[in-house]
């Protein structure tokens, strides 16, 4: 079903793309809402874990998708607010399907924050086959080398982590504990970090699933008009020393305060960080994706 809808989509208005997601969406949350958005046993701590870094009660984690070219030239606009706010994050970028500008990228690192590749044109045929995406991750890869650069994450969250092993990366961010709304919706059950081993000789690479639902699924789709999901959650994982880690899309994120259809106010996202600074000031670990990637690593070798 998912190769069907990626070959017609170009074909179908995004309007109407959207009132059949949206109707599609609400009779997903009624008949998955015993597993989500909470997964009874997605709390469960991996083996030998010893706890967060100086320990914090739960890890904060946040990653930005940009899908289109008007995503990219909002970067700047989010990474601003978070950083007035005391926050970092990282942003994913489609390398070939606008460009991407180089003065972006210095820019996202020297302020300290972290840049990611997000698939290579985000089509949907990235796992159609075992020989795209061998061919595909070759220029992923050149890009992960020329970006100097160790994250990535597929377009739409789909995945084959045995495929993906093939990349040159420290972690990958394309799977989530639960979410019935993906077009691959088969989680993986946690709210922590996992080693993902591969095949051949090189060492493992970090799988850092999303925990709060995307900002498209909860604003666009199911309309909602307040972080107040997004808050239960993250009250949730706290509680459970888990990893809280949420994409939000600069493509969806209105600053102007001119609602449009596939947008949002500003304030949502904002909204909830001051509720995460107000609320768990001292208490969570605000980490970029390598650097929790690196700190699950060394606890694994040390364990």
């Amino acid at each position: 079903m998912t190769r069907i809808y990626y070959t017609f989509k170009p074909f179908i208005p995004r309007w109407f793309q959207l009132v059949l997601r949206r109707i599609h969406a609400r009779r997903l949350a009624k008949y998955h809402k015993e597993v989500w958005p909470i997964l009874p046993g997605s709390e469960k701590k991996p083996k030998n874990w010893r706890g967060w870094p100086e320990d914090k009660e739960f890890a904060f984690v946040l990653t930005h998708d940009v899908e289109w070219r008007k995503g990219h030239d909002k970067c700047k606009q989010l990474l601003e607010i978070e950083k007035k706010l005391g926050f970092r994050s990282s942003f994913n970028l489609v390398p070939e399907r606008y460009k991407v500008d180089k003065e972006l990228r210095d820019f996202i690192v020297n302020e300290g924050f972290e840049v990611g590749v997000h698939g290579l044109y985000h089509d949907g045929k990235l796992f159609r086959s075992k020989r795209i995406f061998s061919e595909r991750a070759l220029k992923i890869n050149h890009y992960l080398r020329e970006w100097n650069i160790v994250g990535f994450r597929a377009p739409a969250v789909q995945h084959n982590l045995e495929w993906i092993g093939e990349l040159d990366i420290e972690y990958d961010l394309s799977t989530f504990d639960t979410d019935p709304f993906m077009p691959q919706p088969d989680g993986i059950g946690t709210i922590f970090p996992l080693l993902v081993e591969r095949k051949s000789c090189e060492p493992g690479y970090v799988e850092l699933p999303y925990t709060l639902d995307q900002d498209f699924t909860l604003f666009i789709l199911l309309n909602e008009s307040s972080p107040q999901m997004w808050i239960d959650k993250l009250n949730w994982i706290a509680k459970n020393g888990g990893m809280a880690l949420l994409i939000v899309h600069p493509d969806y994120v209105n600053f102007n305060n001119q609602r449009k259809t596939e947008e949002y106010p500003v304030e949502y996202y904002s909204n909830f960080l001051r509720y995460v600074k107000e609320n768990f000031e001292g208490k969570y670990w605000n980490a970029l994706p390598r650097e929790v990637a690196a700190y699950y690593k060394k606890m694994i070798k040390v364990g």
